[in-house]
């Protein structure tokens, strides 16, 4: 059992994260600008901006293993927060961490620093080279870890592909409501780019078996079974059985009505959405299978559909928690996407 202190705590993924340390005996206190929600077992809060040195100092006193979550994502579309919070804020945590002599730092990377890579699967050595703000900072965050790590601070980075799961909503809100109400959804082209996918819960696992592992390096998770996107797609129209299905759009001036659509404010899409939508991306997971004994448990499709039922049962209640993959989006002219049926 160890004290662990989860940045980012009261968010979608930091809220499981929180829930499944809780379950092996670990004390948990939360780092976040919300309040952590009730649990039976108890949570310590510190309500406060990982952007406050002094509130992250703090928060890191007597604490064994920090695992490092909080990150403006990619529908903030806004290069300062990026840059304040995913790069200014992780160097405030590396900084507390290693004042207060913390065994082990996990930190939450993207698989956003990559862009389009050449060649697919990536591992852990492939050069980043993101294409658009949020990536960058990302990038920017892991040399910070990685400056901390050859100070003596062991630092572990855990990068994973899209994130899916029960409470997942944010960008896939829009293409759950599409098939809720039996509207086309589009894959760009075919459909036939590879684009794999990772359950929350098995991040989970990936972040909890890495904070028990001594040595600073860095894993690569994502689902161990994937496919195309229009795969993807159609076994989800096929499970909600709503009449939706799978179409195509050109790519190249769909991508540009994204970007359009993004610049006046009528989608929520984010420079990564249009860049990669269309683009494989996989990651190799071998090394946290073999030096973990990590395995992902979901596929692709079984956690979209979980995703998805979640919507469902959930459909129209308020918004909890502050972050982006907690809400739902707003369709905009995406609305009119759906006369298209």
């Amino acid at each position: 059992m160890s004290t662990v202190l989860v940045t980012g705590g009261a968010g979608y993924f930091g809220t499981i994260l929180v829930d499944r340390a809780l379950a092996r005996g670990d004390t948990v206190r939360v780092l976040d600008l919300n309040a952590p929600e009730p649990r039976a077992q108890a949570v310590e809060a510190v309500v406060a901006d990982v952007r406050d040195r002094d509130a992250v100092q703090e928060a890191c006193r007597g604490v064994d293993v920090v695992l490092h979550n909080v990150a403006q994502v990619p529908l903030a579309k806004d290069r300062h927060l990026f840059e304040s919070v995913n790069v200014l804020g992780t160097a405030n945590v590396l900084l507390a961490a290693r004042d207060a002599g913390v065994a082990k730092v996990v930190h939450t990377s993207s698989s956003a620093i990559f862009g389009v890579p050449d060649v697919n699967p990536v591992t852990e050595d492939t050069p980043g080279k993101p294409l658009e703000a949020y990536g960058r900072a990302k990038l920017e965050a892991e040399s910070l870890c990685r400056e901390a790590a050859a100070s003596g601070l062991d630092v572990t980075i855990v990068r994973p592909r899209t994130i899916l799961g029960h409470g997942r909503l944010g960008i896939m809100a829009i293409l759950f409501e599409f098939v809720a109400e039996g509207a086309p959804v589009f894959v760009l082209g075919g459909g036939g780019n590879t684009y794999q996918f990772v359950h929350a819960d098995d991040l989970a696992d990936a972040c909890l078996l890495a904070a028990d592992r001594p040595g600073s390096t860095t894993y690569n998770i994502g689902a161990s079974e994937f496919g195309t996107m229009r795969e993807l797609l159609q076994a989800l129209v096929e499970h909600a059985g709503t009449g939706s299905t799978v179409r195509s759009l050109p790519a190249a001036p769909a991508k540009a009505g994204m970007r359009a659509l993004s610049v006046v404010g009528q989608a929520p899409f984010a420079p990564y959405h249009w860049l990669m939508y269309a683009e494989s991306l996989w990651f190799d997971t071998t090394k946290a299978r073999t030096e973990l004994g990590w395995e992902s448990k979901h596929s692709n499709a079984s956690a979209l559909i979980e995703s998805y039922d979640w919507f469902l049962e959930h459909r129209g209640e308020p918004a909890t928690g502050g972050s982006h993959h907690q809400s739902p989006v707003r369709l905009g002219m995406l609305r009119l996407l759906k006369r298209l049926g």
